[in-house]
């Protein structure tokens, strides 16, 4: 009498990385019309500055709710949620939420899970954008920087958020805010138009800080973001060994407070500072020393010089 042979006992399955049910057209049609009205202000943007409708007031609100929603994106988004470069305090962590909310980029959950699964894939078949895509001769790489900058928003694909971003799905307080965007792109508009038109006391000053400080400083944002998807993937400086396409652009390093150096973020992406070389400007690591200092944020996770020396390229070295 034989016996049969014991089995293993079943593996677990990973949970899929795309959500079962793809982006629906309402979807990609408000994609559309909150990324592309924006946009379409930047065309009157040059001849509006010229007249009287652009005033102190109308630059002083863009630059400040520019640098809350960057910033929200780039030290909240990005540096905190997704990369846990440093740990946030109740308050602060709620705050960095609502403001990276402001800068319509998408929900909270939805934006880290997509971008965790771009470092698990950066440059490869299932990178959620990049733009060696569809090749690397001239004409793949004009269409995937194309694709990268902006139309892998309309991907059908949608990152599973169960897969990439558990520990946000669990967290109430950020379940709730993004269960609230909707609500916190109204106030994206109409909370610096508020401001303005109770500045100047007049519909004048709210119609020209919605222009300014709501659709310009969106629009800014926006492509200012997402030349770190493409740009960043294509051109510049590698400083740190790499196994991905990404690089350092130093002139969009103020305009993306730090987010630019690429290159570092890369090859040690939980590090709080992007900008370790010198001459490397990296606002969003200020920001965050600031919250140390204040108490709101702790346990950053600082460039070592060793860990950096370790990463250096031969070339660079």
């Amino acid at each position: 009498m034989t016996t049969a042979p014991a089995q293993d006992p079943p593996r677990p399955q990973k949970r899929p990385e795309i959500e079962p049910e793809p982006q629906g057209n309402a979807e990609r049609a408000l994609v559309a019309v909150f990324t592309g009205v924006p946009f379409l202000a930047l065309f009157a943007a040059v001849p509006l500055a010229w007249g009287r409708f652009l005033g102190w007031t109308d630059v002083i609100l863009m630059a400040v709710f520019y640098v809350l929603t960057a910033g929200g994106i780039t030290v909240g988004y990005h540096r905190h949620f997704t990369h846990g470069s440093f740990k946030a305090k109740r308050p602060l962590k709620i705050f960095l939420a609502l403001a990276g909310s402001l800068a319509m980029e998408g929900p909270v959950i939805m934006w880290v899970a997509d971008h965790r699964r771009h470092h698990k894939h950066s440059d490869k078949e299932m990178d959620p954008h990049s733009p060696w895509r569809f090749g690397s001769d001239w004409k793949a790489l004009t269409k995937g920087l194309v694709w990268a900058h902006y139309g892998w928003l309309f991907d059908g694909a949608r990152t599973s958020k169960r897969r990439f971003a558990k520990d946000l799905l669990d967290d109430p307080d950020i379940r709730r805010i993004h269960l609230a965007f909707p609500g916190l792109v109204a106030v994206s508009f109409l909370l610096p138009a508020l401001i303005g038109g109770m500045i100047s006391m007049s519909w004048a000053g709210f119609l020209t800080a919605l222009f300014w400080a709501g659709f310009v400083r969106i629009t800014l944002v926006h492509h200012v973001t997402w030349s770190i998807n493409s740009i960043c993937h294509t051109f510049g400086k590698e400083d740190f060994e790499v196994r991905d396409k990404s690089r350092n652009v130093w002139w969009l390093a103020i305009p993306s407070l730090g987010e630019s150096w690429h290159n570092l973020h890369h090859s040690d992406p939980t590090c709080a500072r992007h900008g370790v070389l010198k001459g490397q400007i990296d606002i969003s690591a200020r920001i965050i020393w600031l919250l140390e200092r204040a108490g709101w944020a702790y346990d950053v996770r600082w460039p070592s010089a060793d860990r950096l020396a370790a990463k250096r390229t031969k070339r660079a070295a």
